[in-house]
């Protein structure tokens, strides 16, 4: 989740100190290498940009001393490309006379990098920002304003971004947003523009929120914003905005929990796009079709994901693959292992011991090993033969939500790819998601406090919804300290089912098929006094039998069960709150686990 913010002033001034202090309020976002570039009056852009911490660089850089009337600063968060000081930002075009930086994905890198260097022009990284450059100095090459020119780049490149971008020769910075976060801030003989309010707020509280679509041209004295479809003027004045500091950080939400839930839809946008133009698909695909025996490994949720892949993979490829925890993988299976079989390592952090062991324990026997991550640049990226990126950028709460699902939306895309099928389904599920949240939000806020002073619960599903099940569990556990048991629902029966008393709260996860299956469970639980809540798309069964019912869009059903997280999501959010906890960072818990 790369950070851009750029600045024009009236007179030359030193404009290091600003750059690097807005770098910091960007930090929050997470981020592996950071850029500084500054033009002055004698026209020379001066570029200085390095792998590191914001600090680090700057200290390293002499950061401090860069002087000019125009500067950016960038914070990448490495997608396309792995952190490099080649593939930091800012970047130049071929001759120098112009700097920019994005924010966001550029899904047709590849191809456009491709026409650059075809066309001659001086492509030095394999990063997307690069080519935000270029788009723009091809109509440049063809005679066109930079106005202009920044419009047509637009139509060019595909996928969610923002630029900013600057010439040498002129006395403006221009910025576009096309689906990333942009804002543009007035002062005092200066003005300025970013990815988010943060890094502007100490400098000035006049703000004019960007729309997708749009462009602003920031000078000295002012800005103007125009529509990039036509180049028309907007009129849009500035707004004077009393957000904190923290407030701002977390978009207006009262912790980053929440924050993360509601990314959901344009991470997997931003995922889908990437799964869409990456390389390396067919590669990956292509292993697990050739694989012997197949598994996918991870921890805690990222299991969870495993186990809800290896369902996709059966009932779409039909190939069986074995969903199992790292630790146990390398007890149980990798004695067995050899060239042929194929495992699939999945973290959030890409630095999880237990995963990586798995993996080195899995290499060590021949076997191919193939990596699911967030995090570009992470040691389970490097130790893998083929990977893919999560696209969910940085997560701060500590309990996986938005991670979850792209890892659920990833194992999806790789069966229906290993079937022969295209994405299609895929298609409606950003918005399918937006309108989960709309539609259980409400719900949920009057469910949790009546179940706040329980201290057990079970959480209930089958087949496709199993994992979800087992995921809402865990985030039931990890941010409320309560126990809450996943399990699959026709278990039940077999044991835990004489801990159900007068009250007891159980949470059914029902896939659209397996509806007759949970009437069942629903009845078995409720005759002996359970207080039963199913979480399914609308059905008349559902309500005839259930105490109550979160309902969810109608879906596939193979995207029903990533639907079907979300309001235990929220539920696990809101029963955290009700129990005076700080849902971001539950006691004892890290988010990244390095040790055994």
């Amino acid at each position: 989740m790369c950070g851009i913010f750029g600045i024009v002033t009236e007179r030359e001034q030193e404009l290091g100190p600003i750059l690097i202090e807005a770098g910091k309020r960007l930090s929050y976002r997470g981020y592996d290498s950071v850029g500084f570039a500054t033009m002055d009056a004698s026209q020379t852009v001066d570029l200085r940009k390095d792998v590191g911490k914001v600090g680090d660089v700057a200290g390293g850089h002499g950061v401090a001393g860069m002087k000019g009337l125009r500067g950016m600063t960038q914070l990448r968060w490495a997608t396309f490309g792995a952190p490099s000081q080649a593939n930091a930002q800012p970047h130049l075009d071929s001759t120098g006379d112009m700097v920019g930086a994005h924010n966001g994905n550029v899904v047709n890198n590849a191809e456009l990098r491709a026409q650059f260097m075809a066309e001659g022009m001086a492509v030095r990284s394999t990063n997307d920002g690069e080519s935000c450059v270029h788009a723009v100095e091809r109509y440049l090459r063809e005679g066109l304003g930079t106005q202009e020119a920044v419009r047509r780049a637009c139509a060019d490149l595909e996928g969610d971004y923002a630029f900013v971008i600057g010439r040498k020769n002129e006395d403006c910075l221009y910025a576009v947003k096309m689906g990333s976060g942009l804002v543009a801030g007035l002062g005092d003989g200066f003005t300025c523009v970013g990815s988010d309010l943060p890094c502007l707020l100490p400098l000035t509280r006049k703000i004019v929120r960007l729309r997708d679509g749009e462009m602003v041209i920031l000078r000295g004295g002012g800005i103007e914003v125009r529509r990039i479809a036509d180049g028309t003027l907007v009129d849009r004045p500035a707004q004077d905005v009393e957000e904190t500091m923290e407030a701002a950080q977390k978009g207006g939400y009262p912790h980053f929990m929440l924050k993360e839930i509601h990314e959901q839809p344009k991470v997997a946008q931003d995922l889908l796009h990437l799964l869409g133009a990456s390389k390396h698909m067919k590669r990956f695909v292509d292993r697990l079709k050739g694989a012997r025996n197949l598994y996918f490994v991870g921890c805690g949720t990222s299991y969870h994901a495993c186990v809800l892949g290896s369902v996709y993979m059966a009932r779409l490829a039909g190939k069986a693959a074995v969903p199992v925890l790292a630790p146990q993988f390398t007890a149980q299976y990798v004695p067995a292992l050899g060239p042929g079989d194929v495992g699939v390592f999945v973290s959030q952090s890409g630095e999880t011991k237990d995963v990586l062991g798995a993996l080195e324990a899995a290499r060590a026997k021949g076997a191919t090993v193939l990596g699911l991550a967030n995090v570009l640049g992470s040691s389970l990226m490097h130790a893998s033969d083929v990977y893919l990126p999560l696209a969910c950028g940085f997560e701060i709460s500590v309990p996986a939500t938005k991670t979850f699902t792209n890892q659920c939306v990833a194992f999806l895309a790789l069966a229906l790819r290993a079937a022969g099928k295209d994405l299609t389904v895929l298609d409606a599920l950003p918005s399918l998601i937006e309108a989960t949240l709309g539609a259980v939000d409400g719900p949920v806020k009057e469910l949790a406090p009546t179940l706040a002073g329980r201290n057990d619960l079970y959480c209930l599903g089958y087949g496709l919804t199993y994992a979800i099940a087992l995921e809402g569990a865990l985030k039931i556990k990890e941010v409320t300290y309560t126990h809450c048991e996943g399990m699959l629902s026709t278990e039940f029966k077999h044991g835990p089912l004489s801990a159900v008393d007068e009250g007891f709260p159980i949470l059914f996860v029902a896939g659209p098929e397996d509806v007759p299956l949970m009437v069942s469970g629903i009845n078995e639980t409720a005759c002996r006094g359970a207080r039963t809540v199913v979480i399914a798309q609308e059905d008349p069964r559902l309500r005839a039998n259930a105490r109550g019912v979160l309902v969810l869009p109608p879906s596939d059903p193979l995207l029903a069960p990533i639907l079907g997280v979300i309001p235990l999501q929220l539920l696990s959010y809101r029963l955290s709150v009700a129990r005076g906890h700080d849902p971001d960072f539950p006691r004892n818990l890290s988010k990244t686990l390095t040790v055994d």
